[in-house]
């Protein structure tokens, strides 16, 4: 396929010719960037994007962006200490992102779980969010915070999407649990697990959580936990297929849909008149995102 072919190509989806070349630099540049980050904050917890710079020797405004793409936040003590999660002692599984970057849709997944108060009890909230497309492509809600909850997760992830090959989490015990870690190994995932007190380096749920909140508002406006239930899966619903994403520019589904039609138009090779006729139902979602967004 030909220069002027892909910007014709490019011109009729809609999209940026960039898109129609299968990797970019600049993101291999900022997850490299990322990783340093996180090797100086496992030193220096209380580094914010200043301090990080100069020890780094790389441009400030850069820093705080990729910090902000990663959701990657230091270590701040305000008043009382801060409660990690409960650390395995042996620290069995390794943090696979620290030598692995998100290719496709599916490669690595992330997984977290948050609590929101309802009068006067506790809703859990287990989320899996794909690195790549920054979709939430599974997720669990129950009144406790036990293994089930974060397997729930999981097996609403793998129900709908393709197996991923590194499942990242933080160092809970629900996550190193036999029955989740068998449920990873006899799929053949690899599991990865955040540095003991590093709570930044699962930055990418934290970050959605930060937001999820805000979007749910006041969890006790609700007459019913039915209610408030039917109000979290609205929230995610409109995250991943509605809301922008500051890192896509477009909501995650969308972009989803968009790396696909361009890995397929790249693999097949096909010519500016047979995209025309092979692929008018692929293109109407990513399509008329970009037409409302512009």
């Amino acid at each position: 396929m030909g220069k002027e072919n892909k910007t014709q190509l490019a011109k009729y989806l809609g999209i940026s010719r960039q898109l129609l070349y299968y990797k970019h630099k600049q993101k291999d540049k900022d997850w490299k960037l990322k990783i340093e980050i996180e090797k100086v904050l496992h030193d220096y917890p209380s580094y914010g994007h200043r301090r990080l710079a100069v020890h780094l020797k790389v441009n400030r405004k850069r820093v705080r962006r990729v910090m902000k793409i990663f959701g990657i936040k230091p270590y701040r003590r305000r008043g009382k200490k801060y409660k990690y999660k409960r650390v395995l002692k042996d620290n069995k599984y390794q943090n696979l992102l620290l030598t692995n970057i998100p290719e496709y849709p599916n490669h690595i997944w992330a997984s977290d779980f948050t609590y929101i108060p309802f009068k006067g009890i506790w809703i859990y909230l287990a989320t899996i969010i794909d690195l790549f497309t920054r979709e939430i492509v599974g997720f669990s809600v129950l009144t406790n915070h036990s293994n089930q909850l974060v397997i729930n997760a999981l097996l609403s992830a793998i129900h709908k999407h393709s197996i991923p090959k590194i499942l990242h989490s933080d160092q809970g015990s629900e996550y190193a649990s036999n029955d989740y870690a068998s449920i990873c190994a006899n799929l053949n995932i690899s599991q990865s697990m955040n540095r003991p007190g590093s709570p930044w380096e699962n930055g990418y749920q934290e970050s959605f959580y930060s937001q999820f909140k805000v979007e749910l508002g006041d969890p006790n406006r609700f007459n019913s936990l039915g209610e408030l239930v039917y109000e979290i899966y609205q929230v995610i619903y409109k995250y991943n297929n509605k809301r922008i994403h500051t890192k896509l520019n477009m909501p995650p589904v969308a972009y989803s849909r968009q790396y696909q039609l361009v890995e397929f138009v790249s693999n097949k090779r096909l010519s500016y008149q047979e995209v025309g006729t092979e692929l008018m139902k692929k293109t109407k979602a990513v399509s008329g995102f970009l037409k409302i967004s512009r």
